[in-house]
């Protein structure tokens, strides 16, 4: 059953995911909101106040020229009017009404900033087409631009859409008071375009000489130490929120509270890193894109520290070192790491232009601050964020608070905190093992429920794909098929998921997983990677699923078994998702698997379980099946293949992925 997310039932559950700590933090919370609704105290009066945040000498000349040009691209996209945010493309960039969906046509509605109901399509429209523009984000993108370019039209730009957006947006009135995360990052986009503004003769009168903006800054950062994510929720929401009033506490350090606030964020930003890092340095939300978010807030932090000089806890560079060093482990050989939970395009800061890799970028700049390893692949490409956070960041080497750490001597590729296993063979082969923890805290919010599943990519294509999140709020079929178990390369019974949701970010039942055996030996003489897990979701039974990579003949095996029965048998659906670029042709229980890459026709087959009764699904929508989600909000037909039948009388069932060979030959 679908519980919409704020109903009676839907509180309840919540509710029962919380301890008494959190739950006597929140009923404070609602007693300040009460008392904030009549006392909206004014802006402590600000003399002399002074910008001195900025780029050292030659940092702009360091941009490498082609990411210039794909920065200036985009800013005269939007200088144009133009973007596209979650697959809606929009033309009213040069006036934004800052209230309004473009998706629904819906308006948000106005009023006290915590009555408006965000979580109601029907009343406000899609909340992260609302939120999303006014991260401000784009702005960093034309004040960026104005660093590089010295063309005033960008600058202008800028400021007449802050100015248009802080008249529209008093303080604690209206949709963009409501979340945290939104108020911190847009701390953090406000202090990076005063920084990149800094040449502009308008600077200063946009931000420290404006008493509306340091109105906006100061009441930014009352709410941020007012309404901190607690308990249940203090997953990637309160790094953002963190990092926001450190960095504004630190660059707008204008305020009689700022010492106070950015001596109280820099504690809650040392705190949850490590909550929210396993020691592998895989993010504990076990959902890649927040991995990255949760990199981005943190470098981005250390560059405010660093840029005012703010002693940081040598914690929080080792934290953001092992984050990095896992990313380099766990990527494919095209830089892409695992499609894993939920994934939202998130982004902490915002200066590149479209085409710039994310994940690329996000290593160069650890290898500016932190230093490669020997194992860490290969970057192509170029992006303009590494410079600028490089010249703010003090190398990790030199910084004499950061003692020696030891970093992997060869490429990690079994993450037993996380229960992420990496298989590698050869022609480029990665495949993604599932057997972690369902997700972060109590609630589990950006959990999928896709224990065992796996993930297979030839050459940084989608084989096996994860299917991605497409949405959050107000369309609960499809958010609810794709965090399911059949929206997973795994094994269902009894038509039930394995963990049970108590609505679109909450999880009542968590499956337990554990990895039985994880050898990930070098595969390039030919020999064999093996994995094997279980887990406990279907209560009277355990699913436990092997996987086998063989180099030599270019072969993944998984074989699936459901142990421990008691009663009668159980109906079984097993399914494998093909990525968006995979043909195939089905036959009986054979799949030929065909697709293009780099202008050259790749191959593969798969030999399905015989004892299941096999069908291709594609873009079907009562109920939803055989969906990819490339990212938020947008969704494209793809084949699954379901195979069903009983679980008595059955020893276990036996994929076999093979792969073809770039000369043509089977392996």
């Amino acid at each position: 059953m679908t519980v919409s997310s704020g109903s009676p039932a839907w509180y309840l559950r919540r509710l029962s995911r919380m301890g008494p700590r959190e739950v006597g933090g929140r009923a404070a919370d609602a007693v300040r909101r009460r008392r904030w609704r009549s006392a909206r105290p004014d802006c402590p009066s600000v003399t002399g106040a002074r910008f001195t945040a900025v780029l050292p000498a030659g940092t702009i000349a360091a941009i490498p020229p082609d990411a210039a040009k794909r920065l200036i691209a985009e800013a005269d996209r939007l200088m144009c009017g133009h973007a596209e945010y979650f697959g809606v493309v929009r033309d009213d960039l040069t006036d934004p009404d800052w209230w309004c969906d473009p998706k629904t046509g819906r308006r948000a509605p106005w009023g006290y900033a915590f009555d408006v109901p965000y979580r109601n399509e029907d009343a406000v429209g899609d909340i992260k087409q609302i939120w999303e523009l006014s991260r401000h984000q784009y702005l960093t993108v034309l004040a960026a631009a104005y660093a590089i370019t010295g063309d005033e039209r960008y600058a202008e730009r800028v400021a007449q859409h802050l100015r248009s957006w802080w008249t529209a947006n008093p303080p604690l009135r209206g949709v963009h008071w409501i979340s945290g995360i939104e108020l911190g990052i847009r701390l953090l986009s406000w202090v990076w375009i005063r920084r990149l503004l800094d040449g502009w003769p308008g600077a200063a009168g946009l931000f420290e000489g404006n008493p509306v903006a340091l109105n906006q800054i100061w009441h930014h950062q009352r709410w941020l130490a007012a309404f901190p994510s607690r308990g249940s929720s203090a997953n990637n929401h309160v790094i953002a929120e963190a990092a926001g009033q450190f960095a504004g506490a630190c660059a707008f350090g204008w305020f009689p509270t700022s010492a106070r606030w950015r001596a109280d964020a820099l504690r809650s930003l040392e705190r949850h890193l490590r909550g929210n890092t396993f020691d592998s340095g895989l993010n504990r939300e076990l959902a890649t894109e927040y991995h990255g978010l949760v990199l981005e807030l943190g470098l981005a932090a250390v560059a405010e520290a660093d840029a005012a000089a703010v002693p940081v806890p040598a914690s929080i560079r080792q934290v953001l070192l092992r984050m990095t060093d896992a990313l380099a482990a766990i990527v494919d050989n095209r830089l892409r790491p695992p499609r894993q939970g939920d994934a939202d395009d998130g982004r902490g800061l915002v200066v590149d232009g479209a085409g710039t890799d994310r994940w690329a970028s996000l290593l160069a700049t650890g290898g500016a601050v932190f230093g490669r390893l020997a194992w860490w692949p290969a970057v192509a490409g170029t992006d303009v964020r590494t410079p600028l956070l490089a010249a703010l960041i003090r190398p990790y080497a030199m910084n004499g608070t950061a003692p020696a750490v030891t970093r992997p001597a060869s490429r990690p590729a079994h993450f037993a905190d996380a229960g992420m296993t990496i298989l590698r063979g050869p022609e480029e082969i990665w495949c993604r093992c599932d057997g972690g923890p369902h997700g972060f805290l109590s609630i589990a919010a950006h959990a999928h429920a896709d224990a065992l599943s796996v993930e297979v990519r030839h050459d940084g294509v989608d084989v096996l794909a994860d299917p991605g999140t497409f949405c959050y709020h107000g369309q609960p079929g499809w958010r609810q098929y794709f965090r399911s178990t059949l929206g997973h390369n795994t094994l269902q019974l009894d038509g039930s998921d394995q963990s049970v949701s108590g609505g679109p970010f909450l999880w009542t039942r968590h499956a337990r997983s554990r990895v039985l055996a994880a050898d990930t030996s070098d595969t390039s003489d030919g020999g064999m990677a093996r994995w094997c897990a279980e887990h406990d979701g279907y209560q009277r039974s355990v699913h436990r699923r092997r996987v086998e990579l063989t180099a030599a003949s270019q072969e993944l095996r998984v074989v699936d078994e459901v142990r421990d029965q008691h009663g009668p048998r159980r109906a079984v659906r097993l399914a494998f998702h093909l990525g968006p670029a995979i043909a195939a042709d089905l036959a009986d229980h054979r799949v030929v698997l065909t697709w293009i890459r780099d202008g050259e026709e790749r191959s593969a087959v798969l030999d399905l379980p015989g004892q299941l009764s096999w069908r291709a699904h594609r873009g079907e929508t009562a109920p939803p099946l055989g969906w990819y989600s490339a990212g938020f909000g947008r969704k494209e037909p793809t084949i699954t293949l379901v195979g069903t039948g009983f679980t008595g009388g059955v020893d276990g069932f036996t994929t076999v992925l093979r792969f073809r060979g770039r000369g043509g030959a089977w392996g």
